[in-house]
């Protein structure tokens, strides 16, 4: 049974496995960097789809598709599903939902989606033992671009710290103690906002929370960056990923090249026009489910700590001068049992 430390850790004492995961992207970033990485990468943006909504529908289906064939699983074997999108009301991951019968709990934790989505499916997991539960998230260009900012067509310019959403998927499956990944530790984050106003630097937004989240998981887990292999935040991009560091050297702490970032992995800055870097939550879950989990897997990563980020800002309130709340859950995932 999972149990509680102080202020927010939760340790995992089966340490379920991730038995299966998936990813799934669009083409630009099928260009980048980790493009062999991907399981699935479409030759455009529209997935087969009409509509940029839809498209993002199919998007996630195609990474769920991915892990069920890699796993050997069918629908039939999900327990649960947690999953989340970065639309009003989830509506890419309920319209991907709505025909398979699945138990669906769907999130919005903005860019953090991923782990919380993994947190919440690994405590689950560990607490009922023989359920396989579903962990998924989403994120398109178009359709993010639409309710956030301006459509495609518009043409707006784009400032230096502004971040390009990736249109990408992950899916990561959570059951019984079966060979790594493992799941080993969670850390819930809270609320943090410091006044920032500018939608179009998330990653400033974003970053107090990764740092109170990453700490705190630190202090309640006795654990030190060099504990790690790697420190995987996503999706702070350039700016944030600063000033993470910087956050943490105030405290004489050196976080070094084990600190990583999904939104500065999944471009690569200087050949394609993305600014500051990748964001959307299907940035951190395509590249954990792609890139990170195969590694962890083959032992070449033997702890990881997957810190997503999310700034929780409505398209409403930014209008009316609100600043935007951060958040950032913590998931530690090792390749061996202790």
């Amino acid at each position: 049974m999972s149990r509680f430390l102080k202020n927010g850790t939760i340790m995992l004492d089966t340490m379920p496995s991730i038995v299966a995961y998936g990813s799934a992207a669009g083409r630009m970033e099928g260009e980048g960097p980790l493009g062999s990485c991907f399981d699935y990468v479409s030759e455009d943006s529209t997935f087969g789809e009409g509509t940029w909504e839809k498209s993002e529908s199919r998007l996630q289906q195609r990474a769920m598709e991915q892990a069920l064939i890699k796993g050997r699983l069918s629908i039939s074997d999900i327990t649960f599903a947690f999953a989340g999108d970065l639309l009003n009301q989830c509506t890419s991951s309920a319209y991907n939902m709505r025909n398979n019968g699945i138990r669906f709990l769907g999130l919005y934790g903005a860019c953090s989606t991923m782990a919380e989505s993994l947190a919440l499916a690994s405590v689950f997991a560990d607490d009922h033992p023989g359920t396989l539960d579903l962990a998924m998230t989403s994120s398109h260009f178009c359709s993010a671009e639409r309710q956030f900012r301006f459509p495609e067509t518009y043409g707006g310019q784009r400032p230096p710290t502004s971040q390009w959403t990736a249109t990408a998927s992950g899916c990561a499956i959570v059951g019984d103690h079966a060979g790594p990944p493992y799941v080993k530790a969670v850390t819930i984050g809270t609320v943090i906002d410091m006044g920032i106003k500018d939608a179009n630097n998330m990653g400033a937004a974003m970053a107090p929370a990764a740092y109170d989240t990453i700490k705190t998981h630190f202090e309640n887990t006795g654990t030190a960056p060099e504990d790690y292999d790697l420190i995987l935040t996503g999706d702070l991009g350039y700016v944030g990923s600063g000033l993470l560091r910087d956050l943490f050297m105030q405290d004489g702490v050196d976080l070094g090249e084990r600190a990583n970032d999904c939104g500065m992995m999944i471009f690569d800055r200087e050949r394609q026009d993305v600014h500051a870097g990748g964001s959307g939550c299907g940035c951190s879950a395509s590249v954990l489910c792609g890139h990170i989990l195969p590694q962890i897997k083959s032992g070449a990563l033997k702890n990881v700590l997957f810190a997503a980020t999310g700034a929780l800002m409505s398209t409403t309130l930014v209008q009316q001068g609100e600043s935007i709340p951060g958040i950032s859950h913590a998931v530690w995932i090792c390749g061996n049992q202790t």
